[in-house]
């Protein structure tokens, strides 16, 4: 359920962004040396938390988590039914000449 997990995310001041980015940069190791690994743990958290609820791109990682994050995992496409849409929409001869050249209505 996105909401809880955004709520769990939201009490250490992070949001799905953030936390992907972090996570990700983190298990990804260049090489086996710990100095590296500790200097690519703490880009990680540095560019992770910019992204936060608190950092300097804190509204585009809420508004991707929200609207990116969360309606990929419910496979969700727009605010609008696909099967709604297709049926209100007409096509360029239908609208021509139903409406535009007199045709029949």
């Amino acid at each position: 359920m996105p909401w809880i997990e955004d709520k769990y995310l939201q009490w250490f001041g992070e949001n799905k962004t953030s936390y992907t980015i972090k996570e990700d940069m983190k298990s990804t190791k260049i090489t086996g040396d710990k100095n590296i690994d500790a200097v690519q743990d703490g880009l990680a958290e540095g560019v992770g938390g910019q992204f936060s609820s608190g950092g300097l791109l804190g509204g585009v990682g809420d508004m991707s988590s929200k609207e990116g994050v969360n309606r990929a995992e419910r496979g969700d496409t727009g605010p609008v039914d696909k099967a709604k849409l297709e049926k209100q929409q007409k096509g360029w001869g239908e609208t021509l000449s139903g409406g535009y050249l007199g045709g029949k209505k």
